[in-house]
C-alpha cells in the first residue's frame, strides 16, 4: 500500500526533532508555572524571623577614672660624680670597690704607691726642724743686739743685721712649712676616697697603672638617686606639674614609681620637645640606662565605660553592639567607637552611645549588624555562644 503523506511526514527520520520540541515546551510552561507561584508567596514578615543567638545587655556605667599622660624616655642618674686622680706619676697600689658596690662618704676606693710623697714628707719635717732652730738663735741674736743698743754697746748697723737675720729665719720657717702641707695633701690624695655615698657605676683602672692628674678612676651615682627624662610636646608639657606621680613600665615587666622634679627651661632645638625629671623612688628595679614608657598621673575625672569584651576590632575600627531592651523585636545594631583609657576588665568609650541603647556583652563576638537577638542572662549567654561555635 502506498505511503500517504501524513505517513511520509511521520516517518523515523523526522520523529525525533518533534519529540524534543515538545519536551523544551513542557519544560517551559513548568517553569513558567513555578515562578508564579513562588511570586505568590507572600515574604516572611521580619519579626517573625528567629533570634540568632541569645546575649546579655550592660548599661554603660560612668566611673572615676585616673587620667593618664603616656610619655617616654631614659632613666639617667640624678648625678653622676666622677672621682679621678689627684696625684701624677704615681702607681695603683689596691682597688678596694667593684662595679654596683655601695660606698658612704669618705670610704676608701683605691690607694696609690706613696713611698716616695712620704719620703719627701719626711725630708721636709726634718728641714722644717733646722730651720726652726735658726729662726730661734736668730731670734735670740736680735733680741740681745737690742738691749746692747740701748747701752750704746752695739751700732746701729749690727743691729739691723740681727733683725734681717731674725726676718729671713722666720721667713725660711714659713716656705718649708707651706712645702710640708703641700706634701702631706698629696701624701692624702695617695688615698683615693669617695666625696658622697652612692653607688659606683664605673672603675676605669686597675692596680699597677700609673695615673695622671685629672684622669678618671672611678663614676659614682650620687645617693643611689635615679631620675626619668621624659619627652612631651609644648601641649603635654602644659598639663604636667612638680609633685604629680608617675608609673614606670620598665624593660621586662618591672614597675617603678616617680614624681615629677622639675622641666627643662626650654625645649629641644631639633626635636622641639621639653624634657621632664622624674625622680624614681630608691630601692625601684630601675636601672641607670634603660629606656622606659610611663604614665604621668593627671588626676581623676569621669568615664563612660564598658565591659572590654564587648568592644570588637573589624576592618581596622572598633565597635560594639547595642540594642534597645524596649522594642520587639531586639536588633543588634554595629556603633562605630573611639576607645580611651583602660583599666582591668572595662573600657573607655570617648564618641557618644545612642541614648537608651545598653550595649550588649557576651555573644558579640558572633554578631553582624540587624541580627535580631535573644536577651538572656549572662551565664545562658556564654553557653549559648559555645553552643553557636
Amino acid at each position: 500500500m502506498p505511503a500517504t503523506p501524513t505517513r511520509r511526514f511521520f516517518t523515523r527520520k523526522h520523529s525525533v526533532p518533534v519529540l524534543a520540541l515538545g519536551a523544551v515546551t513542557i519544560l517551559a510552561l513548568t517553569a513558567g508555572l513555578t515562578a508564579l507561584a513562588l511570586q505568590a508567596v507572600p515574604e516572611q514578615p521580619r519579626a517573625a524571623m528567629r533570634p540568632v543567638m541569645t546575649v546579655s545587655l550592660e548599661p554603660p556605667q560612668t566611673l572615676r577614672w585616673e587620667r593618664a599622660l603616656a610619655a617616654h624616655g631614659a632613666i639617667e642618674p640624678w648625678q653622676e660624680q666622677i672621682v679621678g686622680a689627684r696625684v701624677a706619676g704615681l702607681s695603683l697600689a689596691d682597688v678596694f670597690v667593684e662595679v654596683g658596690d655601695t660606698v658612704r662618704r669618705g670610704a676608701l676606693l683605691a690607694r696609690f704607691d706613696a713611698s716616695l710623697p712620704r719620703a719627701e714628707v719626711a725630708q721636709l719635717e726634718a728641714a722644717l726642724v733646722q730651720a726652726q732652730a735658726s729662726a730661734r738663735h736668730a731670734a735670740a741674736v736680735r733680741d740681745r743686739m737690742v738691749q746692747l743698743s740701748e747701752s750704746g754697746a752695739v751700732s746701729k748697723q749690727d743691729l739691723q743685721q740681727s733683725q734681717s737675720q731674725a726676718a729671713t729665719t722666720g721667713a725660711q720657717v714659713a716656705v718649708v712649712q707651706a712645702q710640708l702641707a703641700a706634701k702631706q695633701l698629696l701624701l692624702n690624695y695617695a688615698e683615693v676616697r669617695a666625696p658622697d655615698d652612692g653607688v659606683v657605676s664605673a672603675r676605669m683602672v686597675a692596680p699597677g697603672a700609673v695615673a695622671s692628674a685629672g684622669q678618671e678612676l672611678f663614676r659614682i651615682i650620687r645617693q643611689r638617686r635615679l631620675e626619668w627624662r621624659a619627652e612631651l610636646t609644648p601641649l603635654q608639657l602644659a598639663q604636667v606639674r612638680a609633685g604629680q606621680s608617675v608609673v614606670l613600665e620598665l624593660p621586662g615587666g618591672g614597675i617603678a614609681r616617680a614624681q615629677i622634679s622639675r622641666d627643662a627651661p626650654r625645649l629641644d632645638p631639633q626635636t622641639r620637645l621639653a624634657t621632664v625629671y622624674a625622680e624614681i623612688a630608691p630601692d625601684s628595679p630601675a636601672r641607670a640606662g634603660m629606656y622606659a614608657g610611663g604614665r604621668i598621673l593627671l588626676g581623676p575625672s569621669d568615664a563612660l565605660t564598658v565591659s572590654a569584651h564587648s568592644v570588637l576590632v573589624r576592618d581596622g575600627r572598633s565597635l560594639v553592639f547595642v540594642a534597645d531592651p524596649g522594642k520587639q523585636p531586639t536588633l543588634a545594631r554595629a556603633i562605630p567607637v573611639t576607645v580611651g583609657r583602660r583599666q582591668g576588665a572595662r573600657s573607655e568609650i570617648v564618641s557618644p552611645l545612642p541614648p537608651g541603647m545598653q550595649v550588649i556583652g557576651q555573644g558579640a563576638a558572633f554578631l553582624k549588624d540587624g541580627d535580631q537577638v535573644r536577651v538572656g542572662p549572662a551565664r545562658q549567654t556564654a553557653a549559648t555562644a559555645e553552643q553557636q561555635t
